[in-house]
């Protein structure tokens, strides 16, 4: 239980230092800096790694299955990476949300920490209720598996043309029923007062638009990190420390989309993967040092593809 207390209140620090000291007063997140902060967080997740083979290796969390210390760092590597890239496509439709609706750029930062928040405690809820599924009902690893080979075939088949318009979801025609809503950003404020009344701004709204695409997007990613291990600890981590660097990533490769267009088949390979490993779980193991790899070099590969396309069609 200390080992959770203490790793709850270092992202805790961290998120209040990351808005009350480094990001006080609301600006336009250069690229220079995301990529310092992108470099920092990353640097702190896998160095964590060396955290998990010191706590696994003096039993300071349950260990119902038995992992070795080694084991524990390369499934908390594992789930870190997979939860990265399947943040990609998050990362896609958080920048499509803030154009949509015209946020600038120096508010953005404010929206995707509260965002943060609360995806923090739904993860934390989901990972809790996904853990307990996968010890009980042990069938449920074949129902996960098939639903992320179909998310993977319907990534691989989705049209490029088919973009994701929030103004006509159903939770942004819901909200608009239920809070009156102002039409302009008022500064950094998420709610102002109008004729005695209280009422939400764009920033709200987008808050709440982001705060449901993190669920949705988490019905991928959680299941994904389950077919790896159901330790709570190693789930729970390395989904957290994914997502606290998520904001920086965000501002890193929001201007760079269009670079990683192969990054897609990526993460059909990786999800497809994931719904194999599944489907064998109770038949076949397969050992960490090949999920592993095979999860970075499909990255790997989808970047570099990316990137080598697009400076042949620059020179074409």
């Amino acid at each position: 239980m200390l080992v959770w207390i203490v790793f709850i209140s270092f992202v805790l620090v961290f998120l209040a230092l990351d808005l009350g000291v480094f990001n006080k007063t609301p600006h336009i997140i250069s690229t220079k800096e995301a990529s310092i902060w992108t470099l920092i967080w990353v640097s702190i997740a896998l160095g964590f790694s060396l955290v998990v083979f010191v706590i696994f290796k003096n039993a300071w969390v349950d260990n119902s299955t038995n992992l070795t210390p080694i084991d524990a760092s390369l499934k908390y590597i594992t789930g870190y990476l997979i939860e990265l890239s399947l943040s990609i496509d998050n990362i896609f439709v958080i920048a499509v949300i803030f154009s949509s609706f015209n946020i600038p750029q120096k508010y953005q930062h404010r929206v995707l920490f509260w965002g943060i928040i609360g995806a923090i405690v739904f993860r934390a809820l989901m990972i809790f209720f996904g853990v307990a599924l996968f010890i009980k009902f042990k069938w449920i690893t074949y129902l996960f598996g098939v639903f992320l080979i179909f998310t993977a075939l319907k990534l691989l088949f989705s049209k490029a043309d088919n973009k994701f318009n929030p103004k006509k979801s159903f939770v942004y025609r819901t909200i608009r029923r239920i809070i009156p809503i102002t039409s302009t950003v008022e500064s950094e404020h998420f709610f102002v007062k109008k004729r005695h009344l209280i009422v939400a701004t764009p920033l709200f709204l987008v808050l709440i638009l982001i705060e449901f695409t993190d669920v949705l997007f988490a019905f991928d990613s959680i299941p994904a990190i389950l077919a790896i291990t159901t330790n709570p600890f190693i789930v729970f981590s390395s989904n957290i420390l994914a997502i606290l660097g998520l904001r920086s990533m965000y501002f890193f490769l929001s201007n760079m989309t269009s670079k990683f267009t192969f990054i897609k088949y990526s993460l059909v390979a990786i999800l497809s993967f994931v719904g194999v490993k599944l489907l064998l779980a109770h038949s076949y193991k397969f050992p960490e040092w090949f999920s592993l790899s095979f999860i970075f070099l499909m990255l790997f590969l989808g970047v570099l593809i990316s990137l080598k396309t697009k400076k042949n069609i620059n020179e074409s």
